[in-house]
């Protein structure tokens, strides 16, 4: 035999093992055959109350109902049961769900660093990319950072502060107020509108864009139509040197006669 085992504060005497083979971790509602209790409260396929029922005699309702019973609160004294479809209240759950998630906007903080005395085109610059982050509806955390000296004069990454968030006024609204976190000042930026309604002003514009485009190719042919009455115009032209050749030998023959 080998060693015994030390008792200690960590040891533990006859405990076992949980059973993972019960119905205890499911996560999914007990149905017909795994619902095993003497009796239950009987809820009808449409709502109505039967009332408490041996389980010989609810599954028995189910069978001739071509329904399941379903167990829909297992911590009822007794467990209440209902008659379903139990593969269309899965799917419609879960349509649900996807729903619920569908209408869910991920919301995602970026991130941008600055420094008190930054240079004008790379302030430029860094507002370029909060206005994208804005426009893309995503949230933007301005962090200054201070360095050495700079750390006692906070009110300069705070006036610089205040006028990114007045150039993007526009696009988004001062979420967080800036405030000093060590050696770092830093303000919080939230779009306007959310993620959604801005993917549907660009899906609306892209729209739009595409109808002018085929307004513009639909009135290209009515363009060319005018070729069919440009003979015309040239007949018209034809017949101007007619007349100027004969106004020029009106006007020339008194030119001969003078001559003479």
């Amino acid at each position: 035999m080998g060693p015994a085992l030390r008792a200690g504060p960590f040891a533990v005497k006859g405990r076992e093992p949980p059973d993972t083979t019960g119905d205890s971790i499911s996560a999914e509602p007990r149905i017909n055959d795994r619902i095993r209790v003497p009796e239950v409260r009987l809820v009808g396929p449409n709502g109505e109350q039967v009332g408490i029922v041996k389980i010989d005699v609810a599954l028995q309702m189910a069978q001739e109902n071509d329904l399941d019973l379903v167990e829909v609160a297992p911590m009822a004294r007794p467990p209440v049961a209902k008659l379903m479809d139990y593969g269309k209240f899965k799917y419609e759950t879960a349509q649900k769900a996807r729903e619920s998630r569908k209408n869910q906007v991920l919301t995602v903080i970026k991130e941008m660093k600055l420094r008190p005395k930054i240079d004008p085109h790379d302030y430029e610059t860094k507002k370029g990319h909060v206005v994208r982050f804005l426009k893309a509806g995503d949230k933007v955390k301005i962090t200054i950072m201070f360095r050495g000296r700079e750390q006692s004069l906070p009110e300069l990454g705070f006036r610089l502060l205040q006028r990114l968030g007045e150039d993007v006024s526009e696009l988004g609204f001062v979420e967080s107020s800036p405030k000093q976190d060590g050696r770092n000042m830093i303000m919080v930026l939230a779009p306007h509108k959310n993620a959604a309604d801005l993917k549907k002003i660009a899906a609306d514009q892209k729209a739009a864009e595409g109808g002018r485009a085929g307004q513009a190719s639909t009135t290209e042919p009515d363009a060319t139509e005018p070729d069919a009455i440009e003979p015309s115009a040239t007949e018209a032209v034809a017949t101007e040197p007619e007349q100027t050749t004969a106004e020029d030998t009106v006007e020339g023959t008194p030119s001969t006669e003078t001559e003479i």
